[in-house]
Order: structure tokens, then sequence, then C-alpha cells
């Protein structure tokens, strides 16, 4: 029970037809690819896909897996639009749930706390609140202001899939990205959490005498960990490497047509992650990549 170490394999045999899945990350931050890539290759379908979106949500929708997306956005940060989202969104070939990032915060954060739904005025005055896709409610504050307020539903998840830059086999995370984005949420919102980390290292190694602040949540919320180096390619895992620009240029050509998207397939992903590495230019390739600016 201690010992949590497993293969994206492993994790993708627990993810079942229908499930709702939720992805860390942020766009294209720290995104599981990895296990999102095991996933695209396995027969599991019609799944609702919650994430702040990347190229995640686009290769999950390539590969014909998406039932409905739940999200904010699904942008690629210096590229807008994920091609192989906004495909799938204009041909309406997946369901969709569109609502605000905040909205999205606080549903996570509900799910989080076990609560059925958390107080917002996010939504209020706009068309988020009348999709023919979910019904939104609201509550009246029981206080003297006597305000409406929409009440966000909890984000519950079946499965949570995130990505951590160091893990023990207990599944102590650290995650020492400038950042920690709403991993956490997302871990907490889900009775299952796998994390894909780039290292594995013993206890000690970890410190967490000076870590402690980098770890993302206690060990009990991580089911299964999976050593995955650059397992967050060709997004960020910040101060590893970064994101790789040339490549979703390249995966973004792979949703010109079927065939595009075959080729980038057999190239990039039906081989195994070892051959994804060195498909992309190897590690030391990864390692050299340039820090963005925005």
């Amino acid at each position: 029970m201690f010992d949590k170490r497993m293969s994206a394999a492993d994790v993708v045999a627990q993810i079942e037809d229908g499930m709702t899945v939720g992805i860390g990350g942020w766009a294209t931050r720290r995104k599981p690819m990895a296990l999102v890539r095991e996933l695209v290759r396995s027969d599991v379908k019609d799944l609702t896909v919650v994430s702040y979106g990347g190229p995640d949500v686009g290769l999950l929708c390539a590969a014909g897996k998406v039932k409905k997306l739940v999200f904010a956005f699904v942008s690629m940060d210096q590229i807008p639009l994920e091609p192989h989202f906004r495909k799938a969104r204009q041909g309406g070939t997946i369901e969709v749930l569109e609502i605000d990032e905040g909205m999205f915060h606080w549903g996570l954060r509900a799910a989080a706390m076990d609560l059925p739904f958390l107080p917002t005025r996010i939504g209020i005055g706009t068309d988020l609140l009348n999709q023919s896709s979910f019904t939104f409610k609201t509550v009246t504050s029981p206080y003297a202001d006597g305000e409406e307020l929409v009440a966000m539903p909890a984000l519950n998840l079946d499965v949570a899939l995130i990505h951590a830059q160091r893990s023990d086999e207990k599944g102590n995370l650290l995650v020492t990205s400038p950042d920690p984005l709403f991993d956490e949420l997302v871990a907490r919102a889900a009775p299952k959490c796998f994390a894909s980390v780039e290292k594995i290292v013993s206890t000690a190694d970890l410190d967490m005498r000076v870590n402690a602040r980098f770890s993302l949540v206690e060990r009990a919320r991580i089911t299964g960990v999976v050593e995955a180096p650059y397992g967050a390619h060709p997004t960020s895992a910040d101060p590893d490497y970064q994101l790789d620009l040339g490549h979703l240029k390249e995966y973004v050509g792979s949703a010109e047509s079927d065939e595009a998207w075959a080729a980038y397939r057999a190239r990039f992903i039906d081989q195994g992650e070892q051959a994804y590495v060195e498909a992309v230019g190897g590690a030391a390739a990864i390692d050299a990549l340039k820090k963005p600016v925005y």
C-alpha cells in the first residue's frame, strides 16, 4: 500500500468508458501528456473531460475519446485556439459546457471540499447561464443583503490526471513550477488521482524539511505515480524544461486533414513514450528549449 509506482498502462487500465476525467495543468503548462498519449493509445471512449485545456484536450478529441468537454478555454497560449478542439467543436462531434475561468475554479473547489455547489457572482448578466447543456440555478443570500447569486455546481471527477516534477514511491509529490496552477483542486475533486512525474526519488531526497511548500497534496490523495521523463512535453515542466513551440506548430499541422492526423499519430504516439522522446529530438533537444516570452 506504500508503493504506488505504476506504469502509464496501469493507470489507463483503471479508466473506464463514460468516466469523467479531470486533467491538471493549464494550456501549455505542466500537462500530463504521457498519460494522455497512453489514453489515446487505449480503447477507452465516451469520456467527459474537465480541463483548463491545451493539447491534452486536442489529442483526446482527435482520437475520438471525448463525448463531453467541460472547459473554460482550450488554448496553446501563443497559438490561441487548439486546432483539434476547434475542429471537434465546429463539427459538433462533442458535447460542450463552456464556463468562465472563475466558475471553473469554483466548481473544482466545490468538488474538492465535497460541497454540492459554491455561490458566486461570476456569470450573472451573461449567456453562460443560458446554455442548453446545463441549467444553472441561483441561490439567495440568507443574510440581510438578500443578494441573488449563481450556485456553481461541483465539478466532480471520477479520475484525475496531473503532472509533477518529483515523487517518492509513496506518492509524496513536489511541484516546483513557478505556479502550482489548480492541480491541488483537480486532485481533491476525484476519488482517484494519478500523477506522472519527471523522476521518482527516495523520500529522503525529497528533503521535505526544505521543500514542504512544494508538496501539492497529501500523499493519501495520490493513487499512483508514474515515472515519465519529459512526460509533460510538448507543454512545459518549468524549471526542468520549457514548452516546445516548434513541436506545437508541427502538431497544429496534424489538424489539417485526416491523413495529417494519422501521420502525426503514427510518428509521435503509437510507438510509445521512449519513441516519442526520440522522435521530438531526444532528451538533449528538450533540455535545450528556451523559456518563452509571453
